[in-house]
């Protein structure tokens, strides 16, 4: 299975969409260079050379000097995949234009500000599994009652209940297609902990969310 198999144009994922981060950060936000909280959904890409599958390795990331990293972190989301042309919908209308959910991790560098959108942390080279598969959006009743959960070598290291999120699956859905077009087969990560869990060389991580299934990759080693 390839990643274009489970993604179609556009991984758009979400940031700051944990109620619990967006308080930590309140202080932060009403400072320079933010001067207020954001006020629409946080958005930034995982472009195509980011797209990985459910099985495969995530390469460790290098610098300009060709050295490997420091440090890279992780964070699991629901993937919303949409199942038809979805353009300026509302929130009550949103979730008819689902095909069905999945799961989508972002390893990435660590998050030093959400400022300006961090294209070298995020666009890191197979740093975007989706997968395992997509469950067909009958199946989960209510998307927002889902929790996401990692686990690192076999031990559970976050825990995030989509109750938390500050934005509903349908509203993001509806704002997002106020924004852009969004066409089948393209996925929206709907919101991630606020708290990204640190890995390293060797790494397995296993995100599941309960009804969706459960993402499997290994960081690449020494």
């Amino acid at each position: 299975m390839t990643a274009n198999t489970l993604v179609n144009s556009k991984l758009v994922c979400v940031a700051l969409n944990d109620k619990s981060q967006l308080a930590a950060l309140e202080g932060t936000f009403s400072e320079a260079p933010y001067k207020k909280p954001p006020t629409q959904p946080v958005l930034y890409y995982k472009p195509r050379n980011t797209w990985n599958v459910d099985g495969a390795e995530v390469e460790w990331a290098k610098d300009f000097d060709g050295n490997d990293v420091p440090a890279m972190a992780v964070g699991a989301s629901l993937g919303v995949v949409i199942g038809r042309e979805t353009c300026r919908v509302s929130p009550a209308d949103a979730l008819d234009h689902v095909r069905g959910y999945t799961i989508v991790c972002d390893f990435s560098l660590p998050e030093e500000s959400y400022f300006r959108p961090d294209i070298k942390g995020k666009c890191l080279d197979s740093s975007a599994p989706v997968g395992p598969d997509i469950v067909p959006a009958e199946t989960i009743d209510n998307p927002d009652a889902l929790t996401v959960s990692v686990f690192v070598n076999g031990e559970e290291k976050s825990v995030f209940p989509l109750a938390n999120m500050q934005r509903s699956v349908a509203e993001l859905i509806s704002t997002i297609s106020w924004i852009m077009t969004l066409q089948p087969g393209e996925v929206i990560a709907v919101g991630f902990a606020g708290n990204r869990v640190p890995v390293a060389r060797g790494d397995k991580v296993e995100a599941t969310i309960e009804g969706v299934g459960t993402l499997t990759n290994t960081l690449g080693g020494a």
